[in-house]
């Protein structure tokens, strides 16, 4: 005889379950509305309160949680557990199929209180899910398992890991159920982060650095890293999976900004090298864009990765040919393209997610987390977008649309390379991005030196600063390159002497407050 107990929170697809379960001789056990909704609809059950000896009391906050269950649950197959069990005449529990309470959506929703939250924390779904864990038995507290244990059970049950794998996904669950009530309960004083490995890379960052994975929270977000499928080519590396998330950040700020200041949807295409963007476009035309992004640092785009947020066809390979790619990284791909782009030994990795379709308003916006020795560092997010229509930001001289439209471009570049950055656009395309700096002249050299070097003219060209600059040198070697607009932050003791030099070359420059604006990313 095999003996399965259900009790679940969210009914849908627990009646077939259930059906498929009697049809392999087992013997349903339920709790209360469990128990009524399999009933009314022709299941036969038999309710947990004639295996506890009473129905559910405090307001139905015990109902599970008792010697029988957890008996049955945590016997041992010896003669005597099995004893103990027949003379109490207790079953066997080999199947436990439980959904929890949703605690973490009465926590977020608008309104909550303590006293709901605490209605909506389970405590006998996570201990029957701990105990079945316990006691090796059969666990399903996910609806998309429910299909492959039917499977399994018709299979013959096989001993291939599959019920370790149900028990370690329930105490997953249960784990991360548990630190959403600590988290709350402790306004945050406690946080755990949660994952489930989805991808094995090569090695990390460095050969010698294995094993490296990619893990997944579980977030719904359609833009999450798990949400990317491989078309074709390699297993992206760890330093790929890295490059894609930054990738990710400007691409979606470069749409949030133009929705903002431009009110228009926009074509977009960013190359990423180590972590910085070396090639970034906008505007209406794709291939326009694609070639003025492959075209914005030449050298330093090869062996890159590339992200787009329209599809990539055959018309529009001869931008992306002979730079020896990395990866491509767009909604779609037609097999045309893939064919084009393929490179030796499958080098290449063609990743595709239809939600880059749709990057405006899709800003991450989930704390990062960072590992610090003996512990980690939490913040927001990135996700202030600079509005040129708001009081905030301070003009000194008056930009064309199109320099706007640059500064917003530069901007979303800059925000999002490693700090400290100057970065240079001019109509539309990134020609000079000087990340990583410990000074901001020395960002300024780095990124004229680098737009020069891919021939470049920076005559109307603008910049952009992701701090104030502390002297006036900064901007006076930018306007000596050929600058004509910058924007930047306001906060040093010496912006007037910043205001002053642009002034006096005609540059019109744009100001933000530092604790505003400021864009430092990447540390």
């Amino acid at each position: 005889m095999k003996n399965a107990l259900l009790s679940v929170y969210h009914k849908d697809g627990i009646v077939e379950f259930a059906k498929a379960l009697v049809e392999l001789g087992f013997t349903i056990y339920a709790s209360g509305g469990t128990f009524k909704h399999l009933t009314s609809n022709n299941v036969t059950a038999i309710p947990v309160s004639d295996l506890v000896g009473g129905e559910a009391i405090l307001g139905h906050r015990v109902v599970t949680l008792s010697r029988e269950v957890h008996a049955g649950l945590l016997a041992k197959s010896t003669p005597n557990d099995e004893k103990v069990l027949a003379d109490l005449m207790i079953p066997r529990l080999d199947l436990v199929c439980v959904d929890l309470y949703p605690l973490e959506v009465e926590i977020a929703k608008l309104g909550s209180t303590r006293e709901s939250v605490i209605e909506q924390t389970d405590i006998g779904g996570p201990t029957m899910i701990r105990s079945a864990a316990k006691g090796g038995r059969i666990v399903i507290c996910d609806p998309n398992d429910r299909q492959k244990v039917i499977d399994w059970l018709k299979a013959g049950a096989p001993a291939n890991g599959f019920v370790d794998d149900l028990c370690a996904k329930g105490e997953f669950i249960v784990s991360r159920y548990c630190m959403a009530s600590a988290g709350y309960l402790s306004g945050g004083m406690y946080l755990a982060s949660f994952g489930k490995r989805i991808a094995t890379c090569k090695y990390g960052e460095n050969a010698w650095q294995k094993p490296a994975y990619l893990y997944s929270n579980g977030s719904h977000d359609p833009l999450a890293l798990d949400k990317f499928v491989v078309i074709e080519g390699t297993p992206p590396s760890y330093n790929n999976w890295v490059d894609i998330d930054r990738l990710l950040q400007t691409t979606t700020h470069i749409a949030s900004g133009y929705a903002i200041n431009q009110g228009i949807d926009t074509a977009i295409a960013v190359g990423v090298k180590h972590g910085n963007p070396c090639g970034a476009a906008a505007g209406q035309d794709r291939y326009e864009v694609l070639a003025k992004m492959m075209a914005g640092d030449p050298l330093a785009i090869f062996g890159g990765l590339v992200m787009v947020n329209f599809e990539i066809d055959r018309e529009l390979c001869q931008s992306l040919t002979g730079k020896m790619l990395d990866g491509i990284i767009a909604p779609a791909f037609t097999p045309g393209a893939i064919k084009m782009l393929r490179r030796k030994g499958d080098k290449c990795r063609f990743v595709s997610n239809p939600a880059l379709k749709e990057l405006e308003d899709n800003l991450d916006r989930a704390p990062r987390y960072r590992y610090v020795r003996g512990g980690f560092l939490a913040q927001p997010n990135y996700t202030f977008v600079p509005d040129f229509n708001r009081g905030d930001i301070v003009k000194h001289g008056w930009a064309s649309s199109m320099q706007e439209c640059d500064m917003m471009l530069a901007w979303a570049v800059g925000s999002t390379s490693n700090s400290n950055t100057i970065t240079i656009v001019e109509n539309e395309q990134l020609i000079g991005n000087g990340v990583g700096q410990q000074d901001r002249v020395g960002a300024a050299d780095l990124a004229i030196t680098r737009a020069r070097r891919s021939g470049h003219d920076l005559i109307g060209a603008v910049a952009y600063s992701d701090s104030f600059f502390p002297f006036p040198d900064g901007p006076q070697t930018l306007i000596e390159a050929g600058i004509a607009a910058i924007f930047t932050s306001s906060g040093s003791v010496k912006d007037q002497a910043t205001i002053e030099v642009c002034a006096r070359h005609n540059v019109p420059l744009y100001m933000i407050p530092d604790q505003d604006g400021r864009g430092f990313f990447g540390h």
